[in-house]
């Protein structure tokens, strides 16, 4: 049998974080053996099970290359700044790093991209099992209705949310817009207010909700004549994100660089 995979969880006191602990901590084949959060987090010190009532031995710390020690993957769904320290201590320490962070800058997106030379990643805007098959039915439909239909996307999630559109929903609009060669940022639209003339056919518009405890809603409308086609997938819980993550982790553990996406863990590519 194959030996455990050590996994440290960033943002260990977030939402996120507590779901991706729960679920190392449910897995016979992983082991948590760090917990991380920013340096002023009121959790430091605290054990990571602590939410959830439970014991695990694994106190969350702001000491990356301490966390780091017997690692094998670092799962990290933060912010930007963050993240981006995090993978510089991973490459050092060799480890690997999956990244549900979004909100990247193309500078960043570079750095990241050189990073993987040496440190193995997946990178996705989404995890979601369910999200990524998603994006592989956009590609499909997208391919089969290049011209004649108006492509609009809609997203919704938690009032809490710091970024939009969601990185989910840049990643459909990415999808799309290569199935049908177009570039987004040369066509997208991400907000309408006043007379703003018929709409551009080239483009592709974005719609953005904010409210309540929405986790995650996305729909890609294609609106033709005569008909309309949506595509839709909605999270009603971030055990998706999660579960994805492990997957995610568990395909990086034999590689020893690259930057792969959700595509290349679920053999869709």
């Amino acid at each position: 049998m194959s030996k455990t995979i050590g996994v440290v969880v960033a943002g260990a006191s977030g939402r996120m974080g507590q779901m991706l602990v729960q679920a190392v901590l449910a897995s016979p084949d992983m082991s948590l053996v760090g917990a991380l959060d920013h340096a002023g987090s009121p959790a430091l010190g605290q054990d990571a099970g602590a939410f959830a009532g439970r014991v695990t031995g694994i106190t969350i710390q702001s000491d990356i290359a301490q966390a780091l020690v017997g690692a094998h993957v670092l799962i990290d769904f933060t912010r930007p700044e963050g993240t981006m320290a995090h993978v510089a201590a991973a490459g050092a320490a060799g480890v690997a790093v999956v990244i549900g962070t979004t909100g990247f800058s193309d500078e960043q997106k570079a750095q990241l991209q050189l990073a993987s030379q040496v440190t193995p990643m997946v990178m996705a805007p989404n995890m979601s099992v369910g999200v990524n098959v998603t994006l592989k039915l956009l590609e499909m439909a997208a391919k089969a209705m290049p011209t004649g239909y108006d492509i609009e996307i809609i997203e919704a999630h938690h009032r809490h949310k710091v970024d939009a559109p969601s990185g989910t929903a840049l990643k459909m609009g990415e999808v799309v817009a290569n199935a049908i060669g177009r570039d987004l940022k040369e066509c997208a639209v991400y907000g309408r207010e006043g007379v703003t003339g018929e709409r551009d056919p080239s483009t592709i518009g974005f719609a953005t909700i904010r409210g309540g405890d929405i986790v995650g809603d996305h729909t890609v409308l294609f609106a033709g004549t005569g008909e309309r086609i949506e595509i839709t997938h909605k999270s009603s819980s971030r055990a998706t994100y999660a579960q994805g993550s492990l997957r995610a982790a568990r395909f990086l553990v034999d590689k020893t660089s690259g930057l792969y996406d959700m595509f290349d863990v679920l053999s869709l590519n």
